[in-house]
């Protein structure tokens, strides 16, 4: 196609050509009417009219910088593993962190790039027996999203090993401690400041024992496998714990909805906390579904459930 002509302003839909132009400039890749099934772990989900892969972090920041001064609305996405897209077409660009993922060991601190994968993370903080990761091996997602929502598994979550982050507050990269990033149960600042983008992060972790790490690691992987329906398209655990004895898996299946299905849409039968993707669903299908599980456990428990995953 020839994007010196009109042809360029109706393909991407509304969004700036010079914008597209200098996105190019920037190294960037842009991908325009892009399906979002594309890139979330669920498969499912509309499509938005521009999709942008920065090739560095100085790509990722003048990025960012442009999208505001041509005030094009955005969502970031890593490795989109917690999100539920809608169905219907999208009005804003995503940006995609899929490349931003530059690492530095010190000693026992880690500054790693938020678009990392979690688990490389994992098994680099191996190789140099680095020990504080281990019990969440295989939690899927990038360093990013694991901070954003505060990440956590089998006793641990993000907050305990973060010493500082690098964020951008919409004009400059600023650094900030963890009180001021505001960790509590799955959730974080981010999570309600929108404006602030989180660009890195560093990680305290401890000297450690090779084999060790590697067996609670190997150990934790199994405990996945053998509990989680890793076999199918989904976002991971969909409900947040709403207080510490409630076990939300437990109570959807005491209430017989294991298996239950809407649409493409069902409740794991391995585990009912999680909602799978059987193929064919459609993010209507899971919202309906959620929707539904939500009106039984209030019903039957009295519990009002928050999802943990982040629908856009």
């Amino acid at each position: 196609m020839d994007y010196t002509h009109d042809a360029l302003s109706e393909q991407i839909r509304g969004f700036n050509r010079r914008l597209a132009e200098k996105l190019w400039d920037l190294g960037c890749d842009l991908f325009f009417n892009e399906q979002l099934s594309h890139h979330v772990s669920f498969r499912l989900g509309g499509s938005v009219p521009l999709f942008i892969i920065p090739s560095s972090m100085d790509g990722f920041l003048d990025t960012l910088r442009l999208l505001k001064e041509y005030e094009v609305p955005f969502r970031i996405i890593g490795k989109g593993t917690n999100i539920i897209p809608t169905d219907d077409e999208k009005d804003f660009a995503v940006i995609s962190t899929e490349r931003i993922d530059s690492i530095e060991i010190h000693d026992e601190l880690i500054n790693v790039s938020a678009g990392m994968s979690f688990k490389t993370l994992c098994l680099i903080a191996l190789e140099h027996s680095l020990s504080g990761l281990e019990r969440a091996f295989g939690l899927p997602g990038s360093v990013g999203g694991v901070v954003y929502m505060n990440a956590g598994c089998y006793g641990w979550e993000m907050a305990q090993n973060v010493v500082s982050l690098k964020v951008f507050d919409g004009k400059n990269v600023i650094t900030i401690n963890p009180s001021e990033a505001q960790f509590s149960y799955r959730d974080s600042i981010f999570k309600h400041e929108k404006s602030l983008i989180i660009i890195s992060a560093v990680l305290k972790l401890a000297k450690g024992d090779k084999e060790s790490i590697r067996e609670i690691m190997i150990d934790t992987m199994r405990k996945r496998y053998e509990k989680q329906p890793l076999e199918y398209p989904s976002a991971g655990s969909v409900f947040k714990r709403p207080r510490p004895d409630f076990y939300v898996g437990t109570a959807i299946e005491s209430l017989g909805l294991k298996g239950y299905q809407i649409g493409g849409a069902q409740v794991s039968e391995k585990h009912a906390g999680f909602i799978i993707n059987r193929g064919n669903a459609k993010a209507s299908d899971v919202l309906k579904l959620i929707d539904f599980i939500k009106g039984k456990v209030k019903e039957y428990y009295g519990v009002e459930l928050e999802t943990e995953v982040e629908i856009w």
